[in-house]
């Protein structure tokens, strides 16, 4: 059962990979708005370093989460585009594989995309990130894996509306509260000096939203897609 349910997983997770490696539309559109998002900012707050230092953990939440918003908007585009949603849902199989499979896809181009701005950010605001990384990567990978969970449901949702692009982030930035809150102020820490020890209190509460949600959000999906 479990083999099965990772076999559909993967087989929808390859189909999306090969789509965008084939058109290279997402991630190009991500990181290129990732890095607007820099620049601009950069340019508007000037080089005051103490400003920058201050400001950076939530101008780097802000470039993850505008580049996620902008993947979890494309990730049931080629189904909707092309007339074939309801195809989908005739895989057999459980419908979770397909949750799974469009999660595990939205999880890989928003942390392909995170791996390229990170470098970005520290040349441009002249941080001293290297040492920092595998910290700062940990509390990516958990905020990203909430975010990608409750996103992917929600674009499910939202896919065959007028409005997708003003519902998708009406109704994400709310329920994601928690991820936000937590990945700023563990990236804060981490920036100031601080280890893993003294952000372990924010990287539960990643931990225990990311179990919550990578539980309810596949039940939800069943219902959202018949719906």
């Amino acid at each position: 059962m479990l083999g099965e349910l990772l076999r559909r997983t993967w087989a929808m997770t390859w189909k999306d990979v090969t789509v965008e490696l084939r058109a290279r539309e997402r991630i190009n559109a991500m990181l290129f708005f990732a890095a607007l998002v820099l620049f601009i900012f950069n340019f508007a707050l000037g080089p005051d370093r103490e400003t920058l230092r201050e400001v950076a953990p939530g101008l780097l939440w802000l470039a993850f989460l505008f580049t996620g918003m902008l993947g979890l908007g494309r990730s049931f585009q080629a189904e909707r585009e092309n007339e074939c949603f309801e195809e989908l849902l005739l895989t057999p199989g459980d419908r979770e594989s397909i949750f799974f499979g469009k999660l595990a896809g939205n999880i890989l181009f928003m942390v392909t995309a995170e791996a390229l701005i990170l470098p970005l950010f520290g040349i441009l605001y002249n941080l001293d990130i290297w040492g920092l990384l595998p910290s700062l990567a940990l509390v990516a990978f958990l905020g990203t894996v909430g975010f990608s969970a409750i996103g992917t449901l929600l674009a499910a949702m939202t896919a065959h509306l007028r409005a997708r692009e003003v519902m998708l982030p009406l109704l994400l930035f709310p329920l994601t509260v928690p991820v936000i809150l937590g990945s700023v102020r563990a990236t804060e820490a981490i920036l100031a000096g601080g280890g893993l020890t003294e952000v372990s209190h924010w990287l539960k509460l990643l931990g225990g939203f990311d179990v919550i949600f990578l539980v309810v959000c596949p039940l939800a999906f069943e219902f959202v897609l018949e719906e």
